[in-house]
């Protein structure tokens, strides 16, 4: 299973450059993603995180764009008919991780939730670990256009990374529900935690439907 190793557009070489620069703006999303948390934390809503809070805005726009584009040519140039409804579904959900991004940066924004110092490296840690799996999870939807015998490979990762993200998240709610703060200051940080973990949830989601498309093309 899984061992085609060639281009799903090796005849149409504009599409799969559009393609390719939609997997390199999720993989932007995500680490810039890191970055404004990481930069929230030390310096709540400063200017240097306004600045990459309009970076990751822009990525997002960027990626929606595309995602039209794709979506077009896809139709207009009646590409690959047989497998056109699996990838217009992949490529609208590797745009809701995307998106996913973009809102989380931005409620760090609008909320401007206060974060004790005891609790900065446990965000960072499930922040680094939801992006990790939606690096994967691009990394695997790369190989379904480019290299299928590789989506196994890179879906493991995300199911492992995603088993993680679990556990850190639940580990962080416990600290967080144990500890001395207002109960509403515990359910905001709470829906933070959530809200970070969900974007690994729905890298997960992403690979179970990739591979079942993956099974369909070797067939």
């Amino acid at each position: 299973m899984f061992h085609v190793n060639f281009s799903l557009f090796s005849q149409t070489k504009a599409l799969e450059n559009k393609i390719d620069m939609f997997h390199d703006k999720l993989l932007d999303a995500a680490m810039t993603f890191k970055k404004a948390v990481a930069v929230y934390l030390e310096q709540k809503r400063s200017d240097d995180f306004k600045k990459i809070s309009k970076q990751i805005k822009q990525i997002e726009h960027d990626a929606d764009n595309l995602r039209r584009e794709i979506e077009n040519n896809l139709y207009s140039q009646n590409l690959i008919p047989d497998l056109r409804a699996d990838v217009l579904q992949l490529v609208e959900n590797l745009d809701r991780v995307i998106n996913k991004f973009d809102e989380v940066v931005y409620k760090f924004y609008a909320e401007q939730p206060e974060i004790a110092n005891e609790y900065h490296s446990r965000i960072k840690e499930l922040c680094s670990l939801s992006a990790d799996c939606a690096e994967n999870m691009a990394k695997a939807s790369r190989a379904f256009f480019r290299n299928v015998s590789s989506v196994r490979d890179y879906s493991q990762k995300v199911y492992f990374i995603e088993h993680e993200s679990d556990l850190s998240s639940r580990k962080l709610t416990e600290a967080i529900f144990d500890s001395d703060l207002p109960l509403a200051n515990k359910l905001q940080l709470n829906g933070f935690v959530t809200d970070i973990a969900d974007i690994a949830d729905t890298a997960e989601d992403f690979i179970d439907e990739l591979l079942i498309f993956t099974i369909k093309r070797d067939i």
